[in-house]
């Protein structure tokens, strides 16, 4: 690789340690197999007026896929010690829609799984080319070509590029390109990007600075006000840099670099870029900070974002990792970028889809309740409307917390009191002891000793309740401690009980304490909305109940 280099730098009585800068020039105009393209090889003749100006120059025409990567890999070893980076690839590209490559002169049939071991890929040059962010040009030249497909997805010519920040690709027919290099690249005083503009044919994408001009000693990005030749003026450097830290972008310090590359400020504005770069989603972030949301709207976010089925792990009006996955979530869904952050359009844009969506399930959960009540009522006809003591327990174990269980509970107790009057004392003291311990053995006792007391069909109905306690006892459990880790205050449980009242749902009174009335108001909710029937608030409780309580 560096003999290729030495050969070159010696025509040209230079040495390989005086190239501050590095070019690749690769031209592809004969194919083995693919269609010639016109003219493919001229950008290769530069090589020459670059290597006068300076740089460590890697040319090859008609090369092929062993020639390619080793000029690649010698214009790789250059890349971290140069200032400036110009790169030229002419020929036949195959992109699959997101990658794109440039064939050697060897390959076979483009095959979707083989075009890379024949090929280089333009992606890779262009992460190259950032490692001289505002110094760093990509030519182009392509053929005409159309859109034939070689093999599956992929297909003749380049897919967009993604182009790195600061680097400037120019892309045009490869006789145009080769035009356009010969005129200004290596000549002194020229600037590549007027005449590009100027060229017919010519499309420029990327980094684009007001100009471009390279002379045979340094690259300058050139602007009004920047003194040429003479040094760098020293309060249009200064001046520039203020305009740089306030304008705190990774545009804005590319901006000082190509304007200053010898700058007093360079070191520090390449620390700012890498700083920036460091945090992909920087601009996305202040964009986000900009807006000072509020607490509460933060928390109303949160909300939004629950009901939409994505969990940010608490509603606090905290985004932590939780609120950022779940806005990252909700971008990928949206088709936005994902960078966890919100700007104003995007919190307009979750409000509503959570407003049309709260509207939603609150209509079903009106059917639902509905359904719900006539099957209620429909049992009661069948069990409770019969006014005996089995059919009130039967309502009762179905419908803990139905239509009729209060006037069902009433009834039993009111059969109860008439079962202790009419018992004799010693059987009404057993039952009475029975009932103070409440426990399976206690009823169990009770029945042994009188297995056709008054108090039998009671006693099995409490030993039924208290098994089905037990089962649900470390659910009951986990769902308390859920509740407990939500943190709420008693204005928010107020709240809440505002909106089980609204709905109808007989909450009991409206004070910010949970009471057994309060669990059965939340059991209700819970059943008509299916979200799991335990009596306990949790964060998709909460969300759909809170929906429009800060509205």
């Amino acid at each position: 690789m560096r003999r290729l280099l030495l050969t070159t730098c010696l025509t040209l009585g230079l040495s390989p340690a005086m190239a501050d800068d590095a070019a690749l020039l690769l031209g592809i105009e004969r194919y083995e197999l693919l269609d010639r393209v016109a003219q493919g090889t001229l950008a290769t003749r530069s090589g020459a007026a670059l290597e006068a100006a300076g740089f460590a120059v890697f040319a090859g025409a008609n090369s092929d896929k062993d020639a390619m990567r080793t000029l690649t890999e010698g214009f790789q070893s250059e890349v971290s010690g140069a200032d400036r980076l110009v790169v030229s690839l002419s020929g036949r590209f195959a992109n699959d829609g997101t990658r794109s490559w440039l064939m050697a002169s060897n390959i076979a049939s483009p095959r979707l799984f083989r075009v890379a071991d024949r090929s280089i890929a333009v992606e890779a040059v262009l992460q190259l080319l950032a490692q001289a962010p505002g110094q760093a040009v990509l030519f182009l030249g392509e053929d005409a070509g159309d859109d034939e497909t070689y093999d599956g997805p992929l297909v003749a010519g380049l897919a967009p590029l993604d182009i790195p920040q600061g680097v400037t690709v120019i892309r045009g027919r490869p006789a145009t390109i080769a035009e356009l290099m010969e005129d200004t690249v290596a000549v002194p005083g020229q600037d590549i990007l007027r005449q590009a503009r100027r060229t017919r044919g010519v499309r420029i994408e990327g980094f684009q600075p007001t100009s471009i001009v390279m002379t045979t000693e340094q690259a300058i990005v050139e602007t009004p006000n920047q003194t040429i030749g003479g040094g760098t003026n020293r309060v249009l450097d200064d001046t520039a840099w203020r305009e740089a830290v306030e304008q705190d972008s990774a545009q804005g310090f590319l901006a000082y670099i190509a304007r200053f590359p010898r700058g007093r400020h360079l070191e520090e504005a390449r620390e700012k870029l890498d700083e920036i770069r460091s945090e992909p989603n920087r601009a996305a972030r202040l964009a986000e900070e900009s807006l000072e949301l509020s607490r509460q709207a933060r928390r109303a976010i949160q909300r939004d974002l629950n009901v939409l089925d994505y969990n940010t792990r608490g509603i606090d009006g905290i985004f932590g990792s939780g609120t950022r996955q779940a806005i990252t979530n909700w971008q990928q869904q949206n088709g936005l970028s994902q960078t966890g952050y919100l700007n104003a359009n995007q919190i307009v844009r979750l409000d509503g889809q959570a407003s049309r969506r709260a509207a939603e399930l609150e209509a079903e959960a009106e059917r639902q309740r509905a359904a719900e009540e006539r099957r209620d009522r429909a049992f009661w006809e069948e069990t409770g409307s019969r006014g005996n003591a089995a059919g009130y327990r039967a309502y009762l174990e179905r419908y803990p917390d139905g239509v009729f269980s209060a006037q069902a509970t009433q009834r039993l107790n009111e059969i109860q009191e008439r079962n202790r009057a009419a018992a004799q004392a010693e059987e009404r003291t057993a039952w009475d002891t029975a009932r103070e311990k409440d426990a399976r053995n206690a009823y169990l006792v009770y029945i042994d000793r009188y297995p056709n007391g008054r108090f039998v069909d009671e006693a099995r109905a409490r030993i039924r309740a208290l098994e089905q306690d037990n089962s649900n006892a470390a659910a009951q459990q986990q769902a308390q401690a859920v509740e407990e880790q939500l943190g709420l205050d008693p204005i928010t449980l107020r709240l809440i009980e505002a909106k089980l009242q609204q709905l109808g749902l007989e909450p009991g009174q409206v004070d910010g304490r949970i009471n057994n009335q309060t669990r059965r108001a939340i059991r209700r909710y819970q059943r008509d909305r299916d979200i799991e029937r335990t009596g306990y608030l949790n964060q998709a409780t909460v969300s759909r109940l809170l929906r429009d309580a800060f509205r």
